[in-house]
């Protein structure tokens, strides 16, 4: 029988329609929590992300999982509809105990392109997609999150902190998006202590996202045959990894001794005992570090 330690708690997953944010979210309805699940593409509408996924079937998703999903589509960067949310939220429920800002929605990364060499109305949107909505959704979620102590604050990111700030990130403006979240964790972190509530970021290690398998022409059931072209894909992770790490910190008493930090799934795996999909822990960041980066042959043995 599966834990339901979060029955009763509310969460909120911005930016859940897809990939790691969808991921959390099941994992959240699977210890019973009420899950908001919000973006941007529905089933009468999508995104300019223009992919199939929508927030209906994330809440779907979560109800099979044992949870609630409601599905509410907002544009993160609009606060009135954020603003809106959240009234709706305490309206109906109350209380928020967890939110995850894992909005992003970019359509595409300028792989080791220089500021000047950058599209700059793109790279600014996507500075806008990976940030503003963060700051605009936490603005108005955690007033209605601190009035219930022992909140939790999850900023999804890629990277951590100490890969991230000896690494360059793909691109200028991946680069600087991706270092405004970690930081947005550490500063949460600050201001939310004297409210009995806890800010992290989070990162997921090589994320077996809805794209990335269909880019690598294969399915969750098969992802291994594409390691036949890519060794290194045998550290990816499913979705469900980093969600389970989440649904491990919401109901850690002792969350709080994390706050401000920096964090990947793999880490946490460790700690809490929780596996991916497949009974493994992946620990892509070391595996990264330790071998990708250092010129190793592609090897898994230890990492996983």
């Amino acid at each position: 029988m599966k834990s339901q330690g979060l029955k009763g708690k509310v969460a909120l997953v911005a930016g859940a329609t897809r990939g790691a944010g969808r991921g959390i979210a099941v994992q959240l309805g699977a210890a019973g929590a009420t899950v908001y699940v919000t973006g941007r593409t529905t089933r009468s509408q999508r995104s300019e992300m223009n992919r199939p996924e929508t927030i209906e079937e994330t809440a779907g998703l979560v109800d099979e999982a044992g949870g609630r999903g409601i599905a509410v589509r907002v544009d993160h960067l609009v606060p009135a509809e954020v603003r809106a949310l959240v009234a709706r939220i305490e309206a109906e429920q109350g209380r928020l105990h967890v939110l995850v800002n894992d909005i992003f929605g970019a359509t595409r990364i300028e792989w080791g392109k220089s500021v000047w060499d950058s599209d700059l109305d793109y790279g600014l949107r996507s500075l806008r997609l990976a940030v503003d909505t963060h700051a605009i959704t936490s603005h108005f979620a955690i007033p209605l999150l601190i009035k219930t102590p022992g909140g939790l604050v999850v900023e999804v990111n890629d990277g951590t902190a100490e890969y991230n700030g000896s690494n360059y990130r793909n691109s200028f403006f991946y680069d600087l998006a991706k270092a405004a979240v970690l930081r947005m964790g550490f500063s949460l972190g600050h201001e939310l202590k004297p409210h009995g509530a806890t800010a992290v970021s989070l990162t997921p290690g090589w994320l077996r996202s809805e794209a990335m398998l269909e880019a690598f022409g294969v399915t969750e059931s098969n992802w291994r045959d594409a390691t036949k072209r890519v060794p290194g894909f045998a550290i990816s992770e499913s979705p469900a990894f980093v969600g389970r790490a989440v649904a491990a910190l919401a109901q850690d008493p002792d969350v709080s001794r994390w706050n401000g930090q920096s964090l990947s799934s793999g880490q946490l795996a460790k700690i809490y005992g929780f596996t991916d999909l497949d009974g493994s822990r992946p620990d892509a960041w070391r595996y990264m570090t330790e071998v990708q980066d250092a010129g190793k042959p592609a090897d898994v043995t230890g990492y996983r």
